[in-house]
């Protein structure tokens, strides 16, 4: 079985969401684009990452993007719906 197939088995959230980034540039896009980011397990597909947030955080998603940095983590952009506020969901975090 390969490791993709395994996430997609493993129905635990808190293993593919691993945690929020706080950094300048975050904070710059929650204010700005309603954005929230986090480190997520590398191979972790956008479905299980919509899937882990929405069952942890109950958060309305809009879109997903994801990019693998230079150190090998895996970061995920979420886009939240118009209703969410990133702000809000940063300080019941506790990011902010």
């Amino acid at each position: 079985m390969t490791n993709a197939k395994m996430i997609k088995n493993n129905t635990d959230p808190y293993k593919i969401i691993k945690y929020p980034v706080s950094t300048e540039k975050a904070v710059r896009l929650m204010e700005k684009d309603n954005k929230l980011t986090f480190i997520v397990e590398r191979k972790s597909t956008k479905l299980d990452i919509k899937k882990a947030l929405e069952h942890i955080y109950k958060l309305k998603i809009s879109e997903i993007n994801t990019v693998i940095t230079n150190k090998g983590l895996k970061k995920a952009y979420i886009k939240l719906s118009k209703e969410t506020t990133a702000l809000d969901i940063a300080t019941q975090i506790g990011i902010m």
